[in-house]
């Protein structure tokens, strides 16, 4: 297939890309679902929708309801979004539903939702791993059968790669994975497309790069600019603490080379988590960074601050949907350099929702539509 380059202005002051996908999104449900699915629709056309609601989607009937619920969602937004006034088209955005695993999950109904249109992937959370967890799979051995079925109907197989024993450091639960469960499942399921989501940590990069051509990886525009310094140092910061959690700066780095270096396994994946502030600000606070009201301004900052401009429309736009196996977006988004101010809170129906970079000031915006 031909590549369609990236337009560039000689002084780069505008960006267009072919519109891009983002392949993790966490878009919750009821008011919440409401007040944030247009920041992901304005700016992408398609969204892998991950399933931990409560309870979770473990069927084809759920998983329908709820694409329902976000496309009824979608269609009562308003269209102007945010301070900057960027309009986006939200018209033809395509949330693609996943299927919850767990320990005694029908391998039929997995291939039935997938044969019909319903599921575009499983999803695999390690029981207790993160929010809305705990119906997770408790030892990867118990859905080896859905796994057979899944590898011969060409279903991937989404992964939220962390140990969750009480003894493994927190910051190394992902290397511990890559160990015990990640190296034995790729080699015990050569044919199976597995996504390793949400990246943090140089193992997990340099596991994906080495790994068969039927492995790639997601990465957060939050893990490419924070360190846990950024959670820790000066007080505690609540609203940068997500699961997977920040690690050492050398990963950081290392994540920042691997979006930005043009291997193909490597794509777009927001995790943008909304959770209330006041579910944030609390004793024991919510794991998520709603990242979505800004999520390619933040891409692009990180590209050009690593000098590839030219290469975050592949990231964006291409690697993804070609490891899915999906068509290429037709329509284009354009990013043009401009102060812009992201608010200290946003609306979340009946709660307020702190963004990622709450209060300070990017220099890319999304241009209006």
């Amino acid at each position: 297939m031909e590549r369609r380059m990236t337009q560039f202005s000689p002084a780069p002051d505008r960006l267009t890309l072919r519109r891009p996908d983002d392949w993790h999104v966490h878009l919750r449900d009821g008011d919440v679902l409401k007040a944030v699915v247009r920041y992901t629709a304005r700016q992408f056309g398609r969204a892998i929708v991950m399933p931990n609601l409560s309870p979770p989607i473990t069927t084809v009937a759920a998983a329908r309801a709820y694409r329902e619920r976000i496309l009824a969602a979608l269609a009562e937004s308003p269209a102007v979004l945010g301070g900057d006034g960027a309009v986006g088209d939200v018209s033809a955005f395509v949330p693609l539903m996943t299927c919850y695993l767990t320990d005694d999950i029908s391998p039929d109904e997995v291939a039935r939702g997938h044969q019909e249109g319903v599921f575009t992937a499983a999803k695999l959370y390690p029981a207790n791993a993160t929010t809305n967890s705990a119906h997770g799979v408790t030892d990867v051995r118990n859905i080896y059968s859905v796994l057979e079925r899944m590898q011969e109907i060409g279903m991937p197989l989404l992964i939220h790669g962390e140990v969750t024993d009480a003894d493994i450091d927190i910051f190394d639960r992902e290397a511990v994975f890559i160990d015990r469960t990640m190296s034995r499942l790729v080699a015990d399921f050569p044919a199976l497309k597995v996504v390793f989501e949400h990246i943090t940590t140089e193992d997990a990069a340099q596991f994906v790069v080495d790994a068969p051509e039927t492995v790639g990886a997601t990465i957060t525009p939050h893990h490419l600019e924070i360190s846990r310094n950024a959670m820790l140092v000066g007080g505690i910061r609540p609203h940068y603490y997500c699961l997977p959690i920040v690690k050492r700066e050398r990963h950081r780095q290392a994540l920042r080379k691997a979006a930005t270096g043009g291997n193909a396994k490597f794509f777009l994946g927001t995790d943008t988590a909304p959770h209330a502030r006041n579910a944030k600000e609390t004793g024991c606070g919510c794991a998520g960074i709603f990242n979505a009201p800004h999520a390619l301004e933040a891409y692009a900052k990180v590209f050009e601050e690593e000098d590839a401009l030219d290469r975050l429309e592949a990231f964006a736009s291409e690697n993804g949907p070609r490891f899915y196996g999906l068509p290429l977006n037709e329509g284009t988004v354009t990013l043009e350099r401009a102060q812009n101010a992201v608010p200290e809170t946003l609306p979340g129906g009946q709660v307020e929702i702190v963004p990622f970079h709450a209060g300070s000031m990017l220099s890319w915006r999304l241009a209006s539509s």
